[in-house]
């Protein structure tokens, strides 16, 4: 790191001689206190340093969208810390795919109003020189543009590509009589099978923009894994989909030209715990959302019946659903059904991996 700091400012990080580590277990209750106070009291006007946006409301009640309970730790979880005289003063938590070889950083936090930017920074690059050293392929973050969030991972190397709207359906509401039309279409919906992976790449690459696309670089083996826990296409939320029953259902395009084709996909999360339940909606351009986000609500409310939570209460789940800016007017389907725009979230990702163009014969030439 260079003498300044990630603002601008001079480096008080290298004159105190704090460092960054690994977490440990007899360090869980200093992260749990540093989660806590770094979220800020949502009564004063604390800053939150944390990436997240919390949703709060007595309807939905409090949940952050990025910031999960540290006792619900994965063995592919990655946590670093940051230790100054003896004290942690910052904590980076980190979810790994395996199967694509990602990381993704769900919370970073840090205490002190002058120190905590250079201290979220030296966390950062730390993370990203121990990824490049474990193979992953790229790093992604989604975070509220607030507080120097994106201007901290822009420094550190990583690209702004997309932004999300967050979209929050209190529970209560019940769901308006769909249109005969909507009916017949739900009628057509059906869960994902592996054969679908084909079709599946093919509506991706319709409803999304070119150069997203080729950012986040699904292949044929990620539109296959279904069977479990089913993560593509992702979004600023996929790191909840680990506390969720996860299933995915896809709706054929009508009899015609394009009858082997799909019109859109739909990605169910029903919560286990006390957090909303989570829809994600991708259709191809010009195509009506409208008999997917019904049929995804009706399947949210059967699965859930208001089952008790693993300590017996009664749980009263909203429905949490993400749109990409470029996939309108999928918010306003999602509006007609009582979901309401809740929060702007920016998406970054850096690669770790250098692209090496793919060798090809070329014309001889004199």
């Amino acid at each position: 790191m260079s003498a300044a700091g990630p603002l601008g400012g001079r480096d008080l990080l290298g004159q105190r001689g704090g460092r960054v580590r690994a977490a440990r277990l007899t360090d869980l209750a200093a992260m749990g206190e540093l989660s806590r106070l770094s979220q800020g009291d949502e009564r004063d006007d604390a800053p939150v340093r944390s990436l997240g946006l919390p949703v709060s409301g007595a309807p939905i009640g409090i949940f952050s969208l990025f910031r999960l309970p540290l006792g619900a730790l994965r063995q592919n979880d990655a946590l670093y810390v940051y230790e100054d005289d003896r004290r942690i003063a910052g904590l980076l938590r980190v979810e790994r795919d395996p199967a694509r070889d990602e990381w993704a950083i769900v919370e970073l936090d840090a205490v002190g109003l002058i120190e905590a930017g250079d201290i979220r920074y030296r966390l950062v690059q730390h993370l990203l020189r121990d990824a490049a050293k474990r193979g992953a392929t790229r790093v992604h973050v989604a975070c509220a543009d607030r507080g120097g969030n994106v201007e901290l991972f822009m420094q550190a190397g990583f690209a702004r590509y997309g932004e999300e709207w967050i979209l929050v359906r209190p529970p209560g509401h019940r769901l308006p009589s769909p249109s005969p039309e909507i009916e017949a279409a739900v009628a057509r919906i059906r869960p994902v099978t592996p054969l679908d992976a084909l079709p599946l790449s093919r509506l991706h690459a319709a409803a999304t923009p070119q150069p997203v696309a080729r950012l986040e670089d699904y292949r044929l083996p990620d539109w296959e894994r279904q069977a479990s826990q089913w993560r593509v296409p992702r979004s600023s939320l996929t790191p909840i989909l680990r506390f969720a029953d996860v299933s995915a259902f896809v709706e054929p395009c009508p009899p015609g030209p394009d009858a082997d084709e799909l019109a859109g996909l739909i990605q169910l999360g029903v919560a286990k715990e006390d957090q909303p339940h989570y829809l994600r909606v991708c259709v191809r351009p010009g195509h009506d959302a409208s008999a997917l986000v019904h049929f995804g609500l009706r399947e949210i409310a059967a699965a859930d019946g208001g089952r008790p939570n693993l300590r017996g209460r009664r749980l009263d789940h909203g429905v949490i659903s993400p749109v990409r800016t470029y996939e309108q007017p999928l918010d306003r389907r999602l509006e007609e059904v009582g979901f309401e725009r809740a929060a702007a979230v920016t998406l970054l990702m850096k690669e770790t991996l250098v692209r090496v163009a793919e060798p090809a014969l070329v014309p001889a030439v004199r």
